[in-house]
């Protein structure tokens, strides 16, 4: 335990004027990376204000969750029924993917504004109007102002689906906190960590924000690969879908990513680290996720190429759908085909990087995932 950690509990605290944060499952991981960030991420002011803040966000949803939940114990009864789990490497099309599926009304997506802010419950007849939406695009306006070039990296909108890391970040296990800040005693603890109570908590939220805005939950992350054993013992009839891409390629996009964004928070040069740390990441990524299917076999997944997602996006979400015994409609198939035409690559500018560049080697890299490439088929790309 720290003062620094106490200090956040507390402010957390006073804000929501709760003092019930439910089980202490989140607290080794608070802790941990609460002194990985005074020990190690050598954080500039903006970064130490913003961590601070971020944090106590975090455990601010988890007191309203847990609190809400207690004055509403019907939650709990409800039933997340057969999730799809969009999952792969990140900086595979995994967003654009979830976005597609968003475009079905069927589908019942996390969204932005609502895995931080999830009290009270969302309701169906604002679910696009609800003020938190407005704050969220306040808050993604401050980061633009304070790293303009990151939305050609990356960018949710405020009104869009998110990742199930911003719900795991709030029992701090998740590699969220790792983009935002170079952590590695962090990186380190969460790499051996136990997800049960993870997932626990994140169905309790699907279960509180899907109690007055019901759907077919389709979520995604790539940091489910990490943890799919707790996944399915949470979801027993979770299905997954699995895109794929040149992992050399991949592994640059993904460290140019950490160190543009955690560079927001630091003026330190991470560059070392962030070449070293992340395709370990990536590594433990595509093993697992191989180890589990090995382990449980493939009934449940269905694998994506990105170069096909890219060239036809609504041909291959209707052969998702086609898998999972799933009707596209010809509404949402004119959705999903409006959102590929508006929001094509390049639509927030180009993201620019170098292996060189990036302290990265493309030979060891080819060498390091070639059984991921050799398994799954998948093509090589031009290597910037």
């Amino acid at each position: 335990m720290s003062a620094h950690a106490d200090a956040l509990l507390d402010a957390a605290c006073a804000a929501t004027g709760l003092d019930d944060f439910g089980d202490d499952s989140f607290r080794e991981g608070l802790d941990v990376y609460v002194a990985s960030l005074d020990d190690e991420a050598r954080l500039n002011e903006i970064g130490q204000a913003a961590l601070d803040a971020q944090i106590v966000t975090n455990l601010s949803n988890r007191l309203r969750v847990t609190d809400w939940i207690a004055h509403h114990p019907d939650v709990e009864r409800e039933r997340v029924a057969r999730p799809l789990f969009v999952l792969g490497l990140p900086r595979t099309g995994t967003t654009f993917l979830s976005y597609l599926l968003d475009q079905d009304a069927d589908n019942r997506s996390l969204m932005r504004w609502e895995a931080q802010d999830s009290v009270p419950p969302p309701e169906r007849a604002t679910f696009t109007t609800d003020p938190r939406i407005a704050a969220t695009r306040e808050s993604q306006t401050m980061l633009d102002a304070l790293n303009p070039g990151f939305k050609a990296v990356h960018y949710e909108a405020p009104d869009g689906p998110t990742e199930c890391v911003s719900v795991f970040a709030q029992d701090f296990k998740a590699v969220l906190w790792e983009t935002v800040a170079n952590v590695p005693s962090y990186g380190e603890w969460l790499a051996h960590c136990d997800y049960t109570s993870a997932y626990q908590y994140h169905r309790r939220v699907l279960q509180l924000l899907q109690s007055h805005a019901p759907g077919r939950w389709s979520l995604k992350s790539p940091a489910h690969c990490l943890a799919l054993d707790a996944l399915l013992a949470t979801y027993p009839d979770a299905r997954f879908v699995v895109t794929h891409r040149d992992p050399v390629v991949v592994v640059a996009s993904t460290c140019s990513l950490v160190r543009s964004l955690s560079g927001t928070f630091s003026d330190a040069d991470h560059g070392t680290y962030v070449a070293s740390h992340w395709p370990d990441v990536l590594e433990q990524i595509v093993t697992r996720a191989d180890a589990f299917r090995d382990a449980h076999g493939d009934e449940r997944f269905y694998d994506v190429a990105y170069v096909d997602l890219v060239r036809d996006p609504v041909g291959t979400v209707r052969a998702i759908y086609e898998h999972f015994d799933e009707e596209l409609s010809g509404d949402a198939a004119a959705a999903m085909a409006r959102y590929a035409s508006d929001n094509r690559q390049g639509k927030h500018g180009t993201h620019a990087y170098r292996l060189e560049d990036l302290g990265l080697d493309p030979v060891t890299l080819e060498e390091r995932f070639a059984p991921y490439r050799e398994r799954h088929g998948i093509p090589h790309e031009r290597v910037p």
